[in-house]
């Protein structure tokens, strides 16, 4: 059995948030919840969110055990980027892309896989 959590539009560049989802594929939630507390990212925050709720999701929705899951997959997409302008010399401006992105957990017993 499979739970799931998604937080979108984060106001983080996916790049970024992509360095320390790599950190938690494969590991058991107990050690992944324990890597992203002494990871010192911006990001390290927002997935340790997602995962929570996909923790929850799994004990609330689908009477799983939590000393059971394993993350079975941690990815990053590309969100709605904001367009904005930066002024500069002589009545110029130069674009600027606030990059946003969307995070999913998605957890697994450990009987599957």
């Amino acid at each position: 059995m499979e739970a799931k959590a998604v937080a979108k539009h984060l106001r983080i560049t996916s790049r970024k948030a992509r360095l320390v989802t790599d950190l938690i594929k494969g590991k058991d939630v107990n050690t992944a919840v324990a890597i992203l507390k002494n990871t010192p990212k911006k990001a390290a925050k927002m997935v340790e969110k997602v995962l929570n709720s996909a923790v929850a999701n799994a004990e609330n929705n689908h009477d799983m055990f939590i000393d059971d899951l394993i993350v079975k997959e941690a990815f990053v997409n590309e969100g709605p980027t904001m367009k904005r302008w930066k002024p500069r010399a002589q009545g110029q401006a130069s674009p600027i892309k606030k990059r946003t992105s969307h995070i999913t957990v998605v957890l697994s017993d450990q009987k599957e896989g």
